[in-house]
């Protein structure tokens, strides 16, 4: 089971399995470039793997300009 918090929606969501950080991105409809994905202080990259017991947080990238 892998915790997602994602951030500012304040939302936490629970995945049974997704094997890398594409996966996860691809199932909350987000593109690469927008959000940041982070775990244990660790900005991860689309193709590190994710493991069972995994707390990600997925800050979104919000552009004001």
């Amino acid at each position: 089971m892998i915790t997602v918090f994602v951030e500012p929606d304040n939302e936490t969501h629970t995945f049974e399995r997704h094997n890398t950080v594409l996966m996860l991105q691809k199932r909350l409809g987000l593109r690469v470039n927008d959000a940041l994905i982070i775990r244990g202080g660790t900005l991860l990259t689309p193709d590190d793997r994710l493991i069972d017991g995994d707390e990600i947080r997925v800050r979104k990238v919000i552009s004001r300009g």
